[in-house]
């Protein structure tokens, strides 16, 4: 097996699509917590490979994988039901790396040789198994959306954008996500060559080579490197729906394995539609007071809403990610506690969200005071 699993041989899907009709129950980031997707799928009322007393399905919002104690039963899980018509599933940044072939810090568990485990990172995750289990898991990872829609309601996984999905839809046909992904980072990698930038970002990666990857080092702002990244996310429509707007950071922070130069925006902020839109990605903390639980480096983004509250300009944006990928940190620092991170669905037309832990409430806006979330 190479470090860079071949994804483009498997058939592409139309990566704008139609979200189930009726009753749908959005289910946030999971990252291989298979015991707290069991945990909701029963508080839901969903049984066997996805059956409903009252004929709901089921749609994930991405980053199925990575973080967690079993990926591979996540996966196993939810590929099931989509094959049986009861479930849909969006294409995250952490699928997309899969199929790309690229190691992360988080993905050993799917590689051959765990980067992860060298290091003594998440060696509570199970491996994937052979290269056959590796083809299945790409199989299916190649045939995901990166925009269900329908009537009444947007999903992706990280970001909406107008612009970047009305581009896929009409420009790009059946064109894999891979496919398009590397148009665009080829275009990006043009530019700059063009402007000379190469050279100048490769000159600053030899000369800090292993500091950016170790916490403790002292990273200076690296001009070129920070216009690089910005340049190569926003240029490419797959990364900006799968990993959100990114701009200049004001100072280098160390995240997810690296220091980094780039921050994500707050593309909620200004959106404006009355079309509702659910997404995930975003790490949003289920209560207050559990930053620390959530990493050393850990940022509330919507530190002036309440879990249940609606997000944007004109209360139509909702994020569903709330922090379950941090269960592995909890695990480590807080070994025999309950868990404060969640995994959370949003109920549709409903518009009530539901915790893994039973708790739920109305989705509220800022207009109707949020009541306490219920037992």
């Amino acid at each position: 097996m190479t470090d860079r699993p071949a994804a483009d041989d498997f058939a592409a899907p139309y990566l704008v699509a139609g979200a189930f009709d009726g009753p749908i129950d959005v289910v946030g980031d999971v990252h291989g917590e298979i015991d707290a997707l069991e945990d909701l799928l029963r508080v839901l009322g969903y049984a066997g490979r996805g059956e409903h007393p009252q004929a709901r399905r089921l749609v994930f919002i991405g980053d199925l994988c990575d973080r967690g104690p079993d990926s591979p039963a996540v996966i196993r899980r939810v590929r099931e039901m989509v094959a049986e018509g009861t479930a849909q599933c969006l294409l995250g940044n952490h699928e997309l790396n899969a199929l790309r072939g690229v190691r992360k810090e988080a993905n050993g568990w799917f590689f051959d040789h765990d980067h992860d485990r060298q290091r003594g990172l998440y060696v509570e995750s199970r491996p994937l198994g052979d290269d056959t289990a590796r083809r299945e898991v790409l199989s299916f990872f190649s045939r995901l959306p990166l925009v269900l829609e329908r009537a009444d309601l947007r999903l992706v996984h990280a970001c909406w954008d107008d612009e970047r999905i009305e581009e896929l839809r009409t420009t790009h046909g059946r064109a894999s996500a891979v496919e398009l992904y590397r148009l665009y980072a080829r275009r990006s990698d043009e530019r700059a060559r063009a402007l000379g930038r190469v050279e100048e970002v490769q000159q600053l990666l030899d000369l800090y080579g292993a500091r950016l990857r170790d916490p403790t080092a002292s990273v200076p702002m690296l001009e070129a490197l920070a216009e690089h990244d910005v340049d190569y996310q926003m240029s490419n429509p797959v990364r900006v729906l799968t990993s959100g707007v990114e701009h200049r950071a004001s100072v280098p922070f160390y995240m997810a394995g690296k220091w980094r130069m780039v921050e994500r925006g707050e593309w909620w902020r200004s959106y404006r539609d009355t079309m509702p839109v659910v997404f995930g990605h975003y790490w949003r903390w289920p209560t207050p007071g559990t930053g620390e639980r959530m990493g050393a480096h850990a940022r509330d983004p919507f530190p002036d809403r309440a879990a249940h509250e609606w997000l944007g300009a004109a209360d139509t944006a909702f994020c569903n990610d709330y922090c379950v990928g941090a269960r592995f940190a909890e695990r480590l620092g807080w070994p025999g506690e309950p868990f404060r991170s969640r995994l959370a669905a949003v109920r549709w037309p409903e518009r009530e969200l539901l915790f893994d832990d039973g708790r739920g409430a109305p989705l509220a806006s800022r207009d109707a005071p949020a009541a306490a979330l219920r037992t």
